[in-house]
C-alpha cells in the first residue's frame, strides 16, 4: 500500500515562494510517476506537474511554466514542488499523486497524499 504525506504548505504574500515535498512509504518510490494538482476552492482539481519514474524532464500546466519546479530525489523517496513567485491565483489545496505508469494532464494515478493548503494573499 503506498501512502503520500505532503509539507511544506502555508501562507505567503504574492511575489513569495514556498517548496513543498511530498514523501513516498510504503513501495519502492522509483518505480512511480509523480505529480501535483491542486483544487481552489469551488473548482475541480488540476495537473499542476508531473516527473516520470526515470525524472526525465518535468511536465507543466501552463498556468505554473516558468515558476514551479518539481524534482525528485529516489534516495529520500520524496518529490518537491518549488513554487516561485506565488499569485493569488495559486490559493489551492495542492496534492501529490503517485502512479505506477504516468501521471500527466489527462493520467492520474489511484494514489493521493491528503493535500495541503497553499494561500497567496495580495
Amino acid at each position: 500500500q503506498v501512502q503520500l504525506a505532503e509539507s511544506g504548505g502555508g501562507l505567503v504574500q504574492a511575489g513569495g515562494s514556498l517548496r513543498l515535498s511530498c514523501a513516498l512509504s510504503g513501495r519502492t518510490f522509483a518505480t512511480y510517476a509523480m505529480g501535483w494538482f491542486r483544487q481552489a476552492p469551488g473548482k475541480e482539481r488540476v495537473f499542476v506537474a508531473a516527473v516520470s519514474r526515470g525524472g526525465s524532464t518535468p511536465n507543466y500546466a501552463d498556468s505554473v511554466k516558468g515558476r514551479f519546479t518539481m524534482s525528485r530525489d529516489d534516495a529520500k523517496k520524496t518529490v518537491y514542488l518549488q513554487m516561485n513567485s506565488l499569485k493569488p491565483e495559486d490559493t489551492a489545496v495542492y496534492y501529490c499523486n503517485a502512479n505506477s505508469l504516468i501521471v500527466s494532464l489527462t493520467t492520474k494515478g489511484d494514489y493521493w497524499g491528503q493535500g495541503i493548503q497553499v494561500t497567496v494573499s495580495s
